[in-house]
């Protein structure tokens, strides 16, 4: 068994589910903090494991790059190299690639490095090879991730081309544990967004499938109709993964369509800038208002680890380029979602979403 879904609870589209793997259990909807090159940005591994998050996420083109993939595989894989043994996710690299502004053919694409410039290629063969030497959990099949806004004619010679390194990752991938999402594209158009899920369903053999190519600039008056138009082509039984998505209202928003999993850097690049999620909203802490603020980061947030610091403490921090700050901060805000998360599973338990959902925007928007 490389993957298994047990819808447990339901309050309207909104799911709650339990994914069993070789390695353990995910309580869903579940959020997945970025470890992009094999670290959380100011955290080590003990770090994590206080955060305690049943999955993380790490990028194939990065650690392609450095150390190597192979160098990774001599080492025993990526949970050995981390000292992590929760699961790991691993993403193809292809939004990475693509904001490179690749040359791209039916073979692959080549693009310049961000280390040295060098002229790297990767193809869904190569895509597939880096994720096992890696030895994550789940692999991401290697798909081209849409620049928007674009003409439908574009967007449907993306998807076919997507469509087809779908099937080369499927011919090619052979880890017996690892599990394989495959990835829909189709930009904001309603009727690309359901011919690509039911197309890259029909491929067969993925254990799961993510959404792709949202959340990168549009509108959420675009992004909710083209999400929930795939998500209605694909099935049940299989975890469902909105990338690269982390803002509150987003992330309700996606679950009351029925996404089950979601990734960010949102909370710890916020961090690394003085911003802290809050159930006020967002708190610039550099704002010299805070300087004599005695509170913790979030009163209302009982179980925050970082608790013990003061709103002040943290201004002096930010101010004076302490970098202490970022790492108090990264481990606020990560804690912060993930307890957000998890109390929007209680109130899909509850039969209470709805209203969760109005609070959240009661606050964010």
């Amino acid at each position: 068994m490389k993957i298994k879904v047990q819808e447990t609870h339901r309050d309207g589209d909104a799911r709650a589910t339990t994914i069993t793997s070789n390695r353990g259990q995910i309580q869903t909807p579940v959020f997945m903090p970025v470890g992009t090159r094999g670290a959380i940005k100011t955290l080590d591994t003990s770090d994590i494991e206080r955060l305690d998050p049943p999955i993380i996420l790490g990028n194939s083109y990065h650690l392609m790059e450095k150390p190597g993939s192979e160098k990774i595989a001599q080492l025993g894989g990526l949970h050995q190299f981390m000292g992590w043994d929760g699961h790991i996710l691993t993403d193809s690299g292809g939004f990475q690639i693509f904001s490179l502004k690749p040359k791209i053919s039916e073979r692959g694409v080549v693009f310049n490095s961000v280390y040295d410039g060098a002229k790297v290629e990767m193809t869904p063969e190569s895509s597939m090879q880096v994720q096992q030497d890696l030895g994550s959990d789940i692999a991401m099949m290697f798909d081209v991730c849409s620049e928007l806004p674009a003409t439908k004619e574009s967007l449907a010679k993306d998807m076919e081309l997507t469509l087809r390194w779908g099937q080369r990752c499927l011919d090619y991938h052979n880890h017996p544990t690892q599990a394989l999402f495959g990835i829909c594209q189709g930009g904001v158009d309603l009727d690309l967004r359901v011919e690509s899920a039911e197309r890259t369903v029909e491929l067969g053999g993925f254990d799961g499938y993510a959404i792709g190519g949202l959340s990168v600039g549009e509108s959420r008056q675009e992004m909710v109709p083209a999400l929930q138009a795939a998500i209605k082509a694909l099935p049940n039984e299989k975890p469902r993964y909105f990338m690269g998505l982390g803002d509150p209202i987003g992330l309700v928003e996606a679950v009351a369509a029925g996404v089950d999993m979601f990734d960010c850097v949102m909370p710890t690049r916020l961090a690394r800038h003085g911003t802290a999620l809050t159930s006020e909203g967002r708190l610039n802490l550099k704002n010299k208002k805070f300087e004599l603020d005695p509170s913790p980061i979030d009163p209302s947030f009982s179980t925050d680890q970082t608790g013990r610091y003061s709103r002040a403490y943290l201004r002096h921090l930010l101010v004076t380029n302490e970098p202490t700050a970022g790492k108090i901060l990264t481990l606020h805000n990560l804690a912060w979602l993930m307890d957000f998360v998890a109390r929007m599973r209680t109130s899909i338990t509850n039969g209470t979403f709805a209203e969760f959902r109005d609070q959240t925007y009661k606050i964010w928007s």
